[in-house]
């Protein structure tokens, strides 16, 4: 006889039920007589089974099993209803015409019915109904909620999130209800009388005679809260004020002790309500941080932990705010600090993961600590130990470092890839700490590079040697040595391509660069072809520096060699290279050059070149192209784009999307426009308002924002309009714009909105003019008016009424200003201020009294000329003086320009400005200077 194994069994298992097929036909089992309960429980397990792991089935099929199990409604196997209860929650989503067993459900929700049923009854009709039954079974949730039973009253108060979204304004009017069952002094037997049954326990032995298969037993959990507390905050949650009281109501107090809530998971949960309220509003956040302090002294761990915590992530937290919290303050206490010396791995792991974060921010809180976290490196369970030992790292001193280095390296091998990353991390930021140090923490960083490891943990130790040789000179060739060998045997390739940039760039400056060539050339022998077209930039690189001519000539004999190479990409690098040493100037535009074309505009002026039949029959001007920096290029490409969400609003707190670039935003604002008719013939867009300008507060009836769009020959202002007036409807919407004074501006015609309703999403109005003269650059300031019809909405039809009133709203000025017409720019400022000797030269000098800093000068000439920074001027290292140097190009052939802006300050007089102005056109420069004056 053959023996069969633990993996054939498994594998048999698997296979019995994932066939999906084998289960709808053996779905006619439901229509046997007599029903076999074993067997209908063991094919509903199934089907629960396959929707759990993924499997779908179709509409027929959903349906065909739907109604199949429908039919065992009649038996009376308590076993076998749960699971019809269970299956039939999971198909509903998929089937059709479920409704139908509306009736069946409603019979068991009675509160004469079964209690065992009751809880199964109500999470399977809120999966049942539609919205527009929800106000028909409102009196049976009502009652359920309020019921003695937990089971009941949870199931009830479950069901209810899953109503929240399509019935808004049913769930809204249990709050009484949801108030009642928080505010329970007891919830009762867990199981709700002596024949109760709960289907989050399962099975048990029972003397009772409903046969329920459960037994009764008591409870103190009160999970009925727990429940409850987070229905009311759903329904409140829009309410900060309601919110805010109904914290204070539940919490007890300062000592917390006189709360009604009894459940450890309800308190922590209003633990984090009062943590939000307390970010949120600023004004309530000394009583709720009373409370949170109350709760350090619970007599539930949990709740102790939770509080800490969120005292420990306050936004500008002090470090007597921190004190209770970590410290000991008295023996009554369960702090963090009491935690770490607690017999439960749990509390421990909390406590230091907790102080593990906070070490970042506030090391000298955390140190008190130390004396038991030096315990812990020890501790049997090496997560403890892990975020024991990173703690230190953040906390200790200088002396200390080696030490510690000595204790990780004798446990890394023991823990798990997310633990020793985390370890890397805190290496990585003692590194920076005590630059001094640098020897030990390299020798540890190439130690554990070579151990085994999955890419995260790589890309950890390798991440950290990069910044040692960005920020610690004195490390730099020792690391890039580290960082040769182990290319050498990596098995990633991302981190060999990483790395083989990395040693072009620092490699050629080092003071032997020839002894990186072998490690660089055996990757173009040896490894796949992403990372041979990696290595042969690389080694390019090392010729083109100049310094020497005889490697120089040793590398064009490798890369000719390369020339036979079977990818192409290696080949076309290799001949691309080859061409650049024979012209210098291709050196100095394609690898010296520092800064490089905006891809996101680049690629928006193409598309635009290419659909303008006029402009193709003209070369492309790649001269109105804004250029960004090596490194701002790099962290672009490194973002996800958010053309996509522009404008959209952020519905996560815990990932939100990266704001839009100026060059994706330009993009979206040239793809809107070219969908506007009236629009065509107006030629490519030159520019649009990175930021709308608001013209109206946050907390008005009206909001309106300006975003302005500069053509060849005309401008045209787009308004963004949104009305947050509930039941109001807003009719032949439009801005009024008077020119104040003479702007060189004609007027063409207004598009209105015809109908704006009470929405966070805002509607699009364009009111257009004409540049009197193509080649200046009209500025000037407009008074705004908003001019609608309102009308009231009648509830009931969701029409508004025939007739409303014209009504006006007066709105914030626009201005149209220099920084409309320019684009920010990168280059290299000395060479190219350099270079531009020869064209326009303007100096002027201006008294900026008001100003009370050279950083506020600074801020200010940045955002009136919308030009970019070069070389971190816009931070000043001196308080009295400081040189300010932008760059730009401006909009519609007005070329580079380039400003220097000399400053010194004095107390009581404010910023002298010396502003000196080199620009391709005289236009430009004058438009510069005028910005200022």
């Amino acid at each position: 006889m053959s023996l069969t194994s633990k993996k054939d069994e498994e594998s048999g298992l698997s296979a019995y039920y994932n066939n999906k097929t084998t289960v709808i036909q053996e779905a006619r089992v439901f229509n046997d007589t007599p029903v076999s309960p074993r067997k209908c429980r063991a094919l509903l397990t199934r089907i629960v089974y396959l929707l759990y792991v993924g499997e779908t089935f179709n509409t027929q099929e959903a349906t065909t099993l739907f109604f199949g199990t429908t039919k065992l409604f009649q038996h009376k196997d308590s076993a076998l209803r749960q699971m019809v209860y269970l299956a039939i929650k999971e198909l509903a989503t998929t089937a059709e015409d479920v409704i139908m067993v509306t009736s069946s459900i409603m019979k068991d929700m009675q509160p004469n019915s079964e209690v065992i049923y009751r809880p199964n009854a109500i999470r399977a009709l809120c999966r049942i109904i539609d919205p527009s039954m929800a106000q028909g079974v409102e009196r049976f949730f009502k009652a359920a909620i309020v019921d003695k039973n937990t089971s009941i009253s949870s199931a009830a108060l479950v069901s209810a999130y899953h109503l929240f979204p399509s019935a808004k304004d049913v769930v809204k009017r249990w709050v009484n209800e949801a108030q009642e069952a928080v505010n329970a002094k007891s919830s009762g037997s867990f199981f709700g009388g002596s024949t109760a049954g709960n289907s989050y326990l399962g099975w048990g032995s029972s003397s009772s005679s409903s046969n329920s298969g459960y037994q009764t037993m008591p409870s103190t959990s009160y999970v009925t809260q727990y429940h409850a507390l987070g229905l009311l905050y759903l329904i409140r949650q829009q309410d900060r004020m309601a919110v805010t009281k109904m914290i204070q109501q539940l919490g007890g107090g300062k000592t917390g002790s006189g709360t009604v809530l009894k459940n450890p998971m309800a308190l922590c949960m209003l633990i984090r309500y009062a943590a939000k309220v307390m970010e949120e509003d600023p004004n309530v956040q000394r009583q709720m941080l009373d409370l949170i302090e109350g709760w350090l002294r619970h007599k539930s761990d949990m709740v102790n932990l939770e509080a800490a915590r969120v005292i420990c992530e306050m936004k500008n937290v002090t470090a007597a705010q921190l004190q209770k919290p970590i410290a000991e303050s008295n023996h009554r206490e369960l702090v963090l600090q009491l935690f770490l010396s607690s017999p439960k791995s749990s509390l421990r792991f909390a406590a230091t993961r907790t102080l593990a974060s906070l070490a970042l921010m506030h090391p000298t809180a955390v140190a008190t600590c130390n004396l038991e976290l030096e315990q812990l490196i020890s501790d049997a369970n090496r997560s403890v130990a892990t975020y024991a030992i990173t703690t230190l790292l953040k906390t200790g001193n200088e002396a200390s470092v080696d030490r510690l280095i000595k204790q990780i390296t004798g446990f890394m091998s023991e823990i798990s890839d997310e633990f020793r990353v985390i370890i890397v991390d805190a290496i990585r930021s003692l590194c920076l700490k005590f630059p001094a140090k640098h020897a030990s923490m390299l020798s540890f960083l190439s130690g554990v590079l070579r151990d085994e490891g999955g890419y995260d943990f790589k890309r950890a130790v390798v991440e950290a040697m990069f910044d040692m040789i960005k920020f610690i000179g004195d490390c730099k060739e020792q690391a890039l040595s580290h960082l040769c060998e182990f290319i050498e045997d990596c098995e990633f390739t991302k981190l060999s391509v990483r790395i083989l940039h990395l040693l072009g760039v620092e490699g050629p400056k080092s003071s032997q660069p020839a002894k990186y060539i072998r490690y660089i050339y055996n990757r173009v022998v040896l490894e796949n072809a992403t990372v041979r077209a990696a290595a042969v930039s690389s080694l390019a690189k090392f010729g083109l520096n100049g310094l020497d001519e005889k490697l120089s000539k040793s590398i064009k004999v490798l890369l000719n060699r390369c020339l036979d190479d079977v990818d192409d990409e290696v080949r076309d690098r290799a001949a691309m290279y080859l061409k650049v040493y024979q012209e210098p100037p291709l050196a100095e535009a394609y690898v010296k050059e520092e800064s490089v074309f905006s891809l996101s505009a680049l690629e928006a002026k193409l598309v635009s070149y290419i659909s303008d039949p006029e402009a193709v029959a003209e070369p492309f001007d790649v001269s109105s192209i804004p250029k960004i920096s090596r490194a701002q290029a790099a962290k672009e490409a490194s973002r996800p784009s958010t053309l996509e969400t522009l404008g959209a609003p952020s519905t996560s707190r815990t990932a939100t999307p990266p704001p839009p670039t100026a060059a994706e935003t330009q993009s979206a604002y040239a793809q809107q426009l070219a969908e506007v008719p009236e629009f065509a013939s107006y030629g490519p867009v030159l520019n649009s308002s990175t930021k709308p300008a608001q013209l109206t507060e946050n907390e008005t009836e009206y909001q309106v924002s300006v975003v302005k769009h500069i053509y060849k020959e005309h401008v045209v202002f787009q308004f963004n309009v949104s009305n947050t007036i509930p039941d109001t409807v807003l009719e032949q919407v439009s801005v009024v714009m008077q020119a104040q004074g003479e702007t060189g501006l004609t007027e063409d015609f207004l598009m209105p909105i015809p109908q704006l309703s009470s929405s966070n999403s805002p509607s699009i109005m364009y009111y257009s003019f004409t540049r009197d003269t193509p080649d200046e650059y009209p500025m000037g300031s407009f008074s705004c008016v908003l001019k609608f019809v309102s009308k009231e909405v009648d509830p009931s039809t969701g029409e508004p009424e025939a007739e409303g009133y014209e009504d006006e709203y007066q709105l914030e000025d626009s201005e149209l200003s220099a920084a409309d017409y320019v684009v920010p720019t990168y280059v290299t400022f000395a060479s190219e201020w350099d270079r531009m000797r020869g064209g326009v030269n303007v100096t002027e000098t201006f008294s900026l009294p008001a100003m009370e800093s050279l950083k506020a000068a600074c801020d200010s000439i940045i955002e009136i000329l919308n030009m970019q920074p070069l070389g971190g001027s816009e931070d000043p290292q001196s308080s009295t003086v400081h040189t300010l140097q932008l760059s730009g190009l401006v909009a519609g052939g007005g070329g580079k320009v380039l400003v220097r802006s000399r400053m010194t300050y004095s107390k009581g007089q404010g910023v002298a400005l010396e502003l000196g102005v080199r620009a391709e056109k005289q236009e430009s420069a004058s438009l510069v200077v005028a910005a200022i004056m």
